[in-house]
C-alpha cells in the first residue's frame, strides 16, 4: 500500500504501509499523536496519545496514562481520506513520521492537506 498527499495542486507518494500524525493543541499547546495504517479501504486509526488533558482533549473511557500521556485505541472505522486544514493558531501544522523519516505539513494558515490510499497506479484516487 502507499499513502497520497494532496497539498497545493500537487500529489507525493510515499510507500508506506503506517504512518504517525503528530500537531499541538491550539488551546491547550500540548501534543496529539495517532498512530495510522494504511489499508485497501481507507486509513485506520489504530492507536492515539494525548500529552496531558484539557480543554477539549479529555481521555476517552479506557485511556491509560502512560509518561505522561494517555494511551488508547480510538474506535473509530476505515476513513476513505483524511482533511488537515491549517489554522496558523498553532505555531505550526501536523508532522506525518513513517519508515521514511518525517515531514511537516499544513504550516500556513488556510493549508488544506489530503491524507488517502493511493490507487493502484501509485495516484490519488478519483473523488
Amino acid at each position: 500500500m502507499s499513502l497520497c498527499i494532496l497539498a497545493a495542486g500537487k500529489t507525493v507518494t510515499l510507500s508506506v504501509a503506517a504512518f504517525t500524525l503528530s500537531w499541538t493543541h491550539s488551546v491547550e499547546r500540548t501534543r496529539w499523536q495517532e498512530d495510522w495504517k494504511v489499508t485497501p479501504s481507507g486509513l485506520q486509526v489504530v492507536e492515539a496519545r494525548i500529552e496531558g488533558s484539557g480543554a477539549g482533549m479529555e481521555p476517552p473511557e479506557g485511556a491509560v496514562l502512560h509518561d505522561g500521556w494517555w494511551i488508547y485505541a480510538p474506535d473509530v472505522g476505515s476513513q476513505r481520506r483524511i482533511v488537515l486544514a491549517a489554522s496558523g493558531a498553532t505555531g505550526g501544522g501536523w508532522t506525518l513520521c513513517s519508515v521514511q523519516g518525517c515531514r511537516e505539513l499544513g504550516k500556513t494558515a488556510g493549508d488544506t492537506i489530503v491524507l488517502e490510499p493511493c490507487g493502484r497506479d501509485g495516484t490519488s484516487q478519483p473523488r
